[in-house]
Formats: structure tokens, C-alpha cells, sequence
């Protein structure tokens, strides 16, 4: 799959129906389901399955990629603490020192311009510790 004109690799391995030599891929297209952002393919015994772009990414850890993921679950922590929060978000807002235009931007996963050390803040705010842990990766 070509991303942003950089050539990455997805293998078989990982697709669901999985091609193999007695079961090859048949055909291949963009897929206008998946938004443009992945193809679907069929294999010999007529079984389809898709690839969408985040697992190509996921499988290559592209750096951009593993960043946003990394934002999306700070995100999504941020947003359930502040539902179980007893501090109304008026007053989150004031504590932050910020604007409610800019608190919501905060709290929306699908923005990928927001920084980590604002989400810290925020969590620090609702009372969390927030902790990074840096290990070697387990080799399969």
C-alpha cells in the first residue's frame, strides 16, 4: 500500500481471510466504504476481506501514526474522567486557564493537534497520576 508516497508492507499473515498458495488473491480495489483509506480484496474461494490504512500503519509503527493513537487514549481517559469528575466543566475551564472553545478541542478524540502535556494537565487537575513506562518490547 502506498502512503504519502511511501511504500509499506501488510502480509498476508495478518489479513482475515488469510490468501495463501491454494487460496491466491483474485482481486483488488480501493474500497469507497473504508472512505478511500483501505482496499478490499477476494480471494479464489470468493471470500473478501478489507485492510484499512490504520493497520498498515499500526503493523509498520509509523511514528506519526503510534503518536495519534497514543493522544486518542489520553483522550479517551481525559473524557471519562471528567464525566465522573464533581468539578462541572466551568469550572475545569477556569482551573485550566484556558477557553471553553479550547477545552473542547482538548476533549475531542478525533483531534490530533492537541500536545500530551495538556492532557497531563488536565488529568492532573482531575486528580490522576499520570505515569510513563518506557520497557523493551517483548520479541515474538
Amino acid at each position: 500500500m502506498k502512503i504519502a508516497r511511501r511504500a509499506l508492507f501488510y502480509p498476508y499473515a495478518m489479513c482475515d481471510p488469510r490468501p495463501g498458495p491454494k487460496n491466491k488473491v483474485v482481486g483488488a480495489f480501493v474500497d469507497s466504504d473504508l472512505g478511500g483509506e483501505g482496499f478490499t480484496y477476494r480471494i479464489e474461494s470468493g471470500a473478501e476481506g478489507a485492510v484499512h490504512v490504520e493497520q498498515v500503519l499500526e503493523y509498520n509503527e509509523d511514528p506519526g501514526y503510534l503518536k495519534d493513537l497514543f493522544l486518542y487514549k489520553l483522550t479517551l481517559e481525559a473524557l471519562n474522567r471528567v464525566k465522573a469528575s464533581p468539578l462541572s466543566k466551568r469550572e475545569i475551564i477556569r482551573r485550566l486557564g484556558t477557553s471553553a472553545a479550547q477545552f473542547y478541542r482538548l476533549l475531542d478524540p478525533a483531534n490530533c493537534k492537541k500536545s500530551a502535556s495538556q492532557l497531563i494537565s488536565l488529568l492532573y487537575l482531575l486528580d490522576c497520576e499520570v505515569d510513563l513506562v518506557v520497557r523493551m518490547r517483548q520479541t515474538a
